[in-house]
């Protein structure tokens, strides 16, 4: 496993889509395995693949329950709302106020290409719109409300 370098805003291939993921080579599995390490060593909730430069349709996520591994996610059903502080790994430093769905519905698959569904309320249904955003080519930036603001700000308000 290494840890990979993580892409930060301005990177145009943040703004790229990112391509299905067909079959699982050694190449993918050692990816996946990297992208856990990278995340946990930048302290983040959720990485996506396109974040390390990698334009494939793989996410992970650990909220703090058990890591999730999602190949070829999409969103299938949305509801209620919440409003928070959100950050991202590719903008460091940063945070803001973003209002997304407090529930959320994705299909996915697991490292054996197996379909599954997955539903997570408040931060777990943040991190799989926030990270399917991703492999859409979208930051979190783009929804703000408000300024963006330095995290040790935030952290001296609390």
């Amino acid at each position: 496993m290494a840890i990979r370098t993580i892409r930060e805003i301005g990177d145009p291939v943040l703004n790229k889509i990112s391509k299905e993921v067909k079959e699982i080579t050694p190449r993918v599995q050692d990816l996946i395995d990297d992208m856990f390490e990278t995340m946990y060593e930048a302290n983040g909730v959720g990485l996506a693949a396109v974040q390390v430069g990698v334009l494939k349709r793989i996410v992970v996520i650990d909220t703090g329950d058990d890591p999730i591994v999602l190949i070829n996610p999409r969103i299938l059903e949305v509801s209620g709302e919440q409003t928070g502080n959100e950050a991202c790994l590719s903008v460091p430093g940063k945070t803001g106020s973003v209002t997304r769905p407090n529930y959320v519905k994705a299909a996915a698959q697991d490292e054996e290409l197996n379909d599954f569904e997955i539903e997570g309320e408040e931060l777990l249904a943040r991190a799989l719109i926030h990270e399917v955003e991703h492999l859409d080519g979208h930051l979190f930036v783009e929804k703000v409300e408000g300024p963006l603001m330095d995290v040790e700000m935030v952290e001296e308000e609390e």
